[in-house]
């Protein structure tokens, strides 16, 4: 292919994206490429990976499920991180016996 032919198609199909951040999928491709992966691409990334025959743009049903499953796994992950968060106070011995002393007068 000539590289001004492929850098201009490139640059048309840049412009025809009217996002900075879009949704493609892939297509199986000769060199092992596996069909139907969604992956979230800036415009440029995502012109030459269709002109390359990588991807094509996801429909828009498909960038929003795409979106509802990237976030229930940020979500999960959050989750998990939270869990994994250890928090301790260390008390000296007086604070110990002053908190200890205002348990048992409360519960009188």
């Amino acid at each position: 292919m000539n590289l001004k032919t492929y850098y201009g198609r490139i640059r048309e199909i840049e412009n025809a994206i009217e996002q900075d951040w879009v949704v493609v999928k892939s297509v199986a491709t000769e060199s092992g490429g596996i069909a139907g992966r969604f992956t979230e691409v800036g415009r440029t990334t995502a012109a030459k990976m269709i002109v390359e025959g990588a991807a094509e743009l996801a429909t828009p049903e498909e960038s929003d499920k795409h979106h509802a499953a990237a976030e229930v796994k940020r979500q999960a992950e959050q989750d998990r991180r939270r869990a994994a968060q250890v928090q301790f106070t260390v008390l000296s011995e007086s604070d110990l016996r002053s908190l200890s002393r205002r348990g048992r007068a409360q519960k009188e």
